[in-house]
């Protein structure tokens, strides 16, 4: 089966200067990398997300066998899940990701089931050298597992019971580079201090630093995480110091007022707005991955980079 050449996705320009406006911020500026996952078949050589992984084949594939708590998305029956392929970036394609000294593909894989805290998927991450990653057909997942593609890249795990929400669609990646500007993390006092010009821009133009200017949207690498809560930001279990927010995996690319300044130009509607098409084809632009963490909340990725092991953790909230 052929694969499509991906198409570009390209964030509009913020409708106003933010720095020139509020400078103030521009001291809190980030960069971020939004990764726009769209339908594809990806294979085990190309970034992506929920698609088959270059793996080592000296390596077994990873198994969750935590005590899960009783909940609608709980494991069926007692036992070892095998963990579901999330996400496989490669330094070609992203290289703001930090990677460690010899790697050059981070693999992030989760078991589909609640876990505590936060009755979410429990992601794992590998950094790895790809020169060592040897395995890409099915046999990399044990027996059981069927092929997909013309390269017999193998078709990544789906444990009996996962519900869809956890499972994500197969999808191929259009990374972008956007500059992200706090939200939630912008500290109280220049918050406090830009709220009556926050306020004066939104009368005059209809556009929220909140909502339009500040936090991109969307599955990303670096920037600001997209809290739908009061931030929680973990430390180090090593040196005890504030981890760096590694990565985002989102339940959706924009939500009902930020589509505004976040949906991309090539799939925006030639008529009328994003709304107007069928829910089908607004789902396959707003949610391609077809996941849904909590009440369209997300999972935060941080690590430090610090300390030689990397230490990593997630948090989650939904709104």
């Amino acid at each position: 089966m052929a694969r499509a050449t991906p198409m570009a996705r390209t964030t509009p320009p913020r409708p106003v200067a933010v720095e020139g406006l509020f400078p103030e911020v521009a001291a809190y500026r980030r960069d971020a990398v939004r990764l726009h996952p769209r339908h594809g078949v990806p294979g085990p050589r190309d970034s992506s997300l929920g698609g088959p992984l270059l793996w080592p084949s000296s390596e077994p594939w990873p198994h969750c066998d935590d005590d899960h708590p009783r909940t609608a998305f709980a494991p069926p029956q007692p036992g070892v899940i095998p963990m579901v392929p999330v996400l496989q970036l490669f330094a070609a394609d992203v290289p703001e990701l930090p990677f460690p000294h010899g790697t050059d593909v981070l693999h992030v894989l989760w078991c589909p089931f609640d876990h505590e805290p936060g009755y979410v998927p429990r992601p794992v991450l590998y950094w790895r050298d790809s020169s060592e990653c040897d395995s890409t057909d099915a046999s990399v997942y044990g027996s059981g597992h069927d092929s997909v593609g013309d390269d017999n890249a193998a078709a990544p795990p789906r444990p009996d019971g996962a519900a869809d929400d956890y499972l994500p669609n197969p999808c191929v990646l259009h990374p972008e580079r956007v500059t992200d500007y706090p939200n939630w993390d912008l500290p109280d006092e220049i918050a406090d201090a830009l709220e009556e010009r926050f306020d004066q821009l939104e009368e005059e133009t209809g556009w929220s630093y909140w909502s339009h200017l500040s936090v991109s949207e969307g599955i990303k690498v670096g920037g600001y995480p997209t809290w739908t809560q009061e931030p929680v930001w973990p430390n180090c279990p090593d040196c005890g110091r504030r981890m760096d927010h590694l990565l985002t995996i989102n339940s959706r690319e924009f939500n009902g007022e930020s589509w505004r300044t976040w949906l991309p130009l090539e799939d925006t509607p030639a008529t009328g707005t994003i709304w107007d098409l069928p829910y089908e084809e607004r789902t396959r632009i707003q949610c391609p991955p077809g996941l849904t963490l909590g009440d369209m909340g997300g999972i935060y990725l941080f690590d430090c980079r610090r300390c030689p092991e990397r230490p990593y953790a997630y948090h989650s909230d939904c709104s």
